[in-house]
Formats: C-alpha cells, sequence, structure tokens
C-alpha cells in the first residue's frame, strides 16, 4: 500500500509490503506493535528498537511522540491523495479551536499569553509525561485566545489547555 506522509509542510513518501517498508525510496524492515493497555508502540526498524507514542487525532492525522519530541502527521492513502488533487484542496495546516493535552501529566511551561499570535509549529505548552518532557506545538497559525492552565497543573488526557482565536490570525 502507497502512502503520502505530511510532516512539517513536507511530503514523504512510503510504500508498505508486509514487514518491507520504503521511506523516501530507502528500504527498511520495519514492524509496530502496540503495547498492551497503553498509547505507546514498539517499534522494530532495521533491527533496532524503539518506543514511541501514537495518538490518532482523526482524519488520518496522528501525534507521535518519540524520544520526548512530539510530532503531528497526516497520512495520506492514495485514493485519499487523488480525490485531494481533483479537489483542489490546499495542504495547509487548519487551525483548530483548542489545544487538548494529548495525554496526562504535569505542566511544566506555559510559552504564550492572550493575544499572542504564533506560527505554525510554535512552543505552547510544555507538559511531562512518564518523565519525559513533550512540548506541545501550534498546528496552524493563530492567536491565543485564553490560556486554560499554569505551570504546576496536572491535567488530564483531553482537557484543554489553550483556546485559539483562528479568526485573528492573518499570517
Amino acid at each position: 500500500m502507497r502512502y503520502a506522509v505530511l510532516l512539517d509542510g513536507q511530503t514523504i513518501e512510503v510504500e508498505v509490503d508486509g514487514e518491507r517498508v520504503v521511506v523516501a525510496g530507502q528500504t527498511h524492515t520495519a514492524t509496530l506493535r502496540a503495547i498492551p493497555g497503553t498509547p505507546l508502540r514498539q517499534l522494530l526498524l532495521d533491527g533496532r528498537p524503539a518506543t514511541l507514542s501514537v495518538e490518532s487525532l482523526g482524519r488520518g492525522r496522528w501525534a507521535l511522540a518519540p524520544g520526548g519530541e512530539r510530532w503531528e502527521v497526516e497520512v495520506l492513502d492514495e485514493r485519499t491523495r487523488h480525490i485531494r488533487s481533483l479537489t483542489a484542496n490546499d495542504d495547509r495546516p487548519r487551525a483548530i479551536p483548542v489545544l487538548k493535552a494529548p495525554m496526562p501529566g504535569l505542566v511544566l511551561r506555559v510559552q504564550v499569553r492572550p493575544g499572542q499570535r504564533v506560527s505554525a509549529g510554535a512552543g505552547l505548552v510544555v507538559l511531562e509525561a512518564m518523565k519525559m518532557e513533550n512540548e506541545l506545538k501550534a498546528p496552524a497559525p493563530a492567536v491565543i485566545k485564553a490560556v486554560r492552565v499554569q505551570p504546576g497543573a496536572a491535567v488530564e488526557k483531553g482537557q484543554v489547555l489553550l483556546e485559539f482565536d483562528s479568526e485573528n490570525s492573518q499570517e
């Protein structure tokens, strides 16, 4: 199966055939297994193990957290990609109304304030979860409408951390 993976404004071509995976023309052997009862997955890539957090954001969008970083990717199969090309749908990140905690954790830092304009990828909030710092970033240009948490606050998965005012984000 062929996929287009959108990451940081770039499109990466991926082909999956069992354990054979071709990423941007490079062939690898890979397996991905769920760790029961957790959002974690065990990846074995060319014989090297790695553990990463995987969270579905819906509609082919995923949050991946390998080694304390957080990446948001969109995965399009061939059919979806073709339909988008026919409808001339652009690939700009879509504004969302709120930023929710992707996992339970402790707020270490809030890096924005209400009224502040942020660009896509700007650091917003740093959460500590499972002894790892996770910087949550802006998915699209926006203006911070409200900050709902303070440093030191414990948050639950899905709790609203920030509200965006994407109507005023003229970027």
